[in-house]
């Protein structure tokens, strides 16, 4: 019975291909405060007013069409959360029958040579539906590299085809882990108030990846950069409203009160440097000399970074209206793209291959195409451009979902949120069921 019971869940549970990105150690959670990290000082060959070239595009746009060839499903669309559902059943079903096995952690894998945990890492593997069934024994060959980079696929992991130390503690997390995911996400789901429209735009901030959803097909996806584990990037829905070229960026008073004025005590130059005003309460300059940034109450003063290539926001801001006031944006650090752990803002989200995003949201304003908005930028001018159709936007926080092609995915609970919310949730449903128990006497 079990065995059969294991091969109905692992057809049920068949994943195809989906994008990857390796996930970094869980952190502890802290408030949203609504930052952007400070950029490091401009190289003195930069001219003032002079607007940076697309800087390595090629390189943004091979790794945005990569992540893109992959899947053409949504993380998350009108029907995500009864398929988490789905899974949530299956797995509970799976975990009613043992699970998986554990590989042991001495366990040692090599292509083409037999090895006595071979036939193990096999079964664990069928069981989630990464290899096929008929596949239950044999050496480690390509079959089962295969289907260990499917596996790794799914999790977010370099899809290498090798155990690594990484891939081995992956297998091994336990079946009710994953469902503690799936429930986690499945809550935070219920909670989200979205309208889904033709178009909208999600960045599931586990992922580290930014959708462009058009009749529910994902049309580009693109690697974003988001909070740190101390100022994590919050969960919202917005519509996003204008893209701003060559923008300024009002530092916020958070950090003119600890960066800013540290880097001032340290070297006076600094803001000047950084092509940085110092403005009054009527947004009048002021000489930065004149403020006193000894204090640990932040100076009554607003620090304004100049547009170009120094500035953090890069040389597009994507605008989106909601209380914590953050947004999506370029950035002047572009080789940050590049790696696989990506929590490194104060909360914005910041985004591979911006441009082509911006194209892609003013698509139904014609004079907007990306050779105007490069143009755009050439100039060094800031530029507010409205958009005649506000496109939805979703900022979510999924470690666990499966797409409309049955792949089930997981990622790194990075901010460490799945277990709070779970305990919240279990007390304030033993506080109903309590009060439900001792109602209160009738008048």
């Amino acid at each position: 019975m079990q065995r059969v019971t294991l091969v109905v869940v692992a057809t049920m549970l068949a994943a195809l291909p989906a994008f990857a990105q390796t996930a970094g150690a869980p952190g502890p959670a802290a408030t949203v405060p609504p930052h952007h990290a400070l950029p490091p000082a401009a190289p003195a060959a930069t001219q003032p007013g002079q607007a940076k070239p697309a800087a390595s595009a090629s390189v943004a746009e091979t790794r945005s069409a990569a992540a893109l060839a992959l899947s053409r499903e949504p993380t998350y669309d009108q029907g995500s959360a009864q398929r988490i559902r789905d899974v949530v059943k299956s797995y509970s079903d799976l975990a009613a029958h043992g699970g998986w096995p554990t590989i042991p952690a001495d366990a040692k894998f090599a292509l083409g040579v037999q090895g006595v945990n071979d036939d193990l890492l096999r079964k664990r593997l069928i069981i989630t539906g990464d290899l096929a069934t008929d596949k239950a024994a044999g050496a480690y060959d390509e079959v089962l590299a295969d289907a260990v980079k499917h596996f790794q696929t799914r999790h977010g992991l370099a899809a290498t085809g090798t155990v690594t130390p990484r891939t081995l503690t992956t297998l091994n997390v336990p079946v009710q882990n994953r469902i503690k995911q799936l429930e986690a996400s499945l809550e935070r789901l219920g909670q989200m108030d979205f309208q889904f429209g033709q178009r909208y735009v999600v960045v599931n901030i586990p992922a580290t990846f930014a959708e462009a959803v058009e009749d529910n097909k994902v049309v580009r996806r693109y690697r974003v950069i988001v909070g740190k584990t101390e100022k994590p990037s919050p969960t919202l829905t917005s519509e996003i409203t204008d893209v701003i070229l060559n923008p300024t960026w009002t530092v916020p008073s958070s950090i003119t009160k600890t960066e800013i004025a540290a880097h001032m005590r340290r070297d006076p130059t600094y803001l000047s440097r950084m092509h940085m005003d110092v403005l009054d309460a009527h947004d009048n300059p002021i000489d930065p000399r004149s403020v006193d940034w000894s204090g640990d109450h932040a100076p009554n003063v607003t620090v304004r970074q100049q547009s170009g290539a120094w500035n953090a926001l890069g040389a597009v801001k994507i605008d989106m209206p909601n209380s914590y006031s953050v947004y999506m944006h370029d950035t002047n650090q572009h080789s940050l793209f590049n790696d696989d752990y990506r929590f490194d803002s104060h909360g914005c989200s910041r985004v591979d291959n911006v441009r082509d995003l911006a194209a892609w949201l003013l698509k139904d304003q014609p004079q907007w195409t990306r050779a105007t908005i490069d143009a755009a930028i050439a100039t060094g001018e800031r530029q507010d451009v409205r958009m005649l159709k506000k496109v939805p936007v979703a900022w979510v926080y999924l470690t666990a979902w499966m797409t409309k092609d049955r792949t089930i995915q997981f990622r790194n609970d990075v901010y460490d949120q799945d277990e709070q919310l779970l305990e919240a949730t279990a007390e304030e449903a033993a506080f109903f069921n309590k009060a439900a128990a001792h109602p209160l006497p009738t008048q």
